[in-house]
């Protein structure tokens, strides 16, 4: 078995769903990533105009790079919360991913310096400047969707990603050829009309931006869209046919507590700290910190009473 065929096994022995391998090269991306910040459809995450010179080249993340490691990491929930309660996107059930995937990141980078001592390279999970889904594409785990996001053919878009950024060279595969075709249901179902053009997300009108990134007051024109969303947004991966066959994850630091599947409109907008740090102390949604839940929590009531 050749090496890389040798690294994608182990990615799967590790636990990952999907491992791809492309080149480390510039993107190619320049024109479409300048123009959405001139768009000003980054919003407040200012964090997307520093480095742009390292998310469009990965070889300057690492010195030497030659190959980008792609993998992909189900979470797509065995059990949902309630469609009466508030509701989360799914990525946020359980365990923060970013320490997850990393975590077997790790592990199948030691695993490739026990077999070439000399190899140098740096991981990211959501972590870095890098062109995540573009590299994911590019490796052949799948395809960039109408709504910005990897579909992966056969398992949908329910996938964490991350990187292994290495400095030797490898076996490269092709990307995929599937596409989404006609279909605009992601287009016609966001109630927000972020997805203002094909594979183009204006993220300020995002229920996912409004809820998570936005450290201001959600825009009030998206307060009566928000459709019950207390923390992120799936409503463009629900409506997605090529998630009609998401298979549901067995990994149990993404199982969601009992806790939180029980939360109400009701226990957020009265939650204390330790209430927050018992539920969500470990999870993607302190991003928002208690005090943005409980703006995203307030504004759903007040839609709720018009």
């Amino acid at each position: 078995m050749a090496f890389s065929d040798e690294i994608k096994q182990k990615a799967l022995d590790l636990g990952f769903d999907a491992c791809g391998i492309c080149r480390a090269t510039e993107s190619g991306e320049e024109e479409r990533y300048m123009q959405w910040l001139q768009d000003h459809w980054q919003g407040g995450m200012g964090y997307m105009e520093r480095n742009i010179d390292k998310r469009l080249d990965p070889r300057l993340l690492v010195e030497g790079a030659r190959s980008i490691i792609s993998v992909a990491l189900n979470y797509y929930p065995p059990v949902k919360l309630p469609g009466k309660v508030p509701q989360f996107a799914y990525y946020a059930y359980g365990k923060d991913y970013h320490e997850v995937v990393r975590e077997k990141l790790r592990c199948l980078f030691e695993w490739i310096r026990e077999r070439v001592p000399d190899v140098t390279g740096r991981y990211f999970s959501d972590s870095a400047p890098v062109l995540e889904r573009f590299w994911a594409a590019r490796a052949g785990l799948g395809f960039i969707g109408k709504n910005t996001l990897l579909i992966i053919p056969g398992k949908g878009s329910y996938f964490f990603l991350g990187e292994l950024i290495i400095d030797i060279e490898l076996d490269y595969d092709e990307p995929v050829t599937e596409n989404c075709g006609d279909c605009t249901r992601c287009l016609r179902s966001c109630p927000t009309n972020a997805i203002e053009q094909p594979y183009r997300l204006n993220a300020t009108r995002c229920i996912s931006y409004q809820t998570i990134e936005n450290k201001g007051e959600i825009a009030p024109e998206i307060v009566p869209n928000l459709r019950n969303n207390v923390y992120g947004c799936d409503i463009c991966q629900k409506v997605c046919p090529w998630n009609r066959d998401a298979m549901s994850h067995n990994i149990p630091e993404f199982m969601p507590s009992d806790a939180f599947l029980k939360l109400d409109l009701e226990q957020i907008m009265e939650m204390d700290e330790d209430r927050w740090n018992h539920i969500f102390r470990q999870s993607a949604v302190k991003r928002a910190k208690l005090s943005g839940l409980k703006r995203n929590a307030s504004a759903i009531s007040k839609s709720r009473r018009k």
